[in-house]
């Protein structure tokens, strides 16, 4: 790559993170205007051309960025999972709650937009959700744990739970940064991982044993 060409990627990822900055910190997606990103950045509005045709196209570069970051997530955790064993299962979650804290701003945002903000950002979203409920789909039919169920349809239902459940755990788990600290915020976020390990080892036991 030339120092042209990394120059212009640096710039246009600078401009990402702007948004997603502007767009997490208490507005929406959809009120934030193009001079206030390139300003964030030090920018001329004319230089925002360059990497996107509009805001939507950001928007949508912005989207796949995040989901691509959560889908090697979630997928990881399959493992953790899929687990009978208790310390297992409480590991995985440990390992997706700081997991979270690493990247706060990605859950805030697709947590945020999903419902809110304008038509074109909930589609993106929406799209990029159903990829992230077919990759663990597909990653579940390829484990032995779920050879007796033979519905496609059921494999999506599953990932599609435990996908949605997620964002649940990922937004109450931010909001306790919000509202404790210290020892108090040590002792709510160990309660909430036994609560979500608990979860989770339910949704599997009732996965071991269903029939289409």
């Amino acid at each position: 790559m030339s120092i042209r060409d990394e120059r212009k990627q640096q710039s246009r990822q600078a401009l990402l993170d702007a948004a997603l900055k502007l767009s997490t910190s208490g507005r929406s997606f959809s009120t934030i205007s193009l001079r206030e990103i390139t300003r964030e950045v030090g920018l001329v509005p004319t230089a925002f051309y360059r990497h996107f045709e509009d805001m939507d196209k950001l928007g949508e570069a912005l989207i796949e960025q995040v989901s691509e970051r959560l889908r090697q997530m979630i997928l990881t955790l399959r493992q953790g999972y899929l687990s009978h064993e208790h310390s297992k299962t409480q590991t995985s979650i440990q390992f997706f709650f700081r997991a979270v804290d690493e990247s706060p701003q990605d859950w805030m945002f697709l947590i945020a937009e999903r419902w809110g903000g304008s038509t074109t950002v909930r589609g993106e979203i929406s799209q990029e959700i159903e990829l992230l409920v077919q990759d663990l789909a597909n990653d579940f039919s390829a484990s032995a744990d779920f050879k007796h169920i033979k519905s496609s349809d059921d494999l999506r239902v599953m990932s599609s739970i435990l996908v949605n459940l997620s964002f649940t755990w990922a937004m109450t788990w931010l909001d306790f940064a919000t509202q404790y600290t210290g020892g108090e915020l040590v002792d709510w976020q160990q309660q909430y991982i036994e609560q979500v390990s608990t979860q989770v080892r339910l949704l599997f036991r009732g996965i071991a044993n269903w029939q289409s």
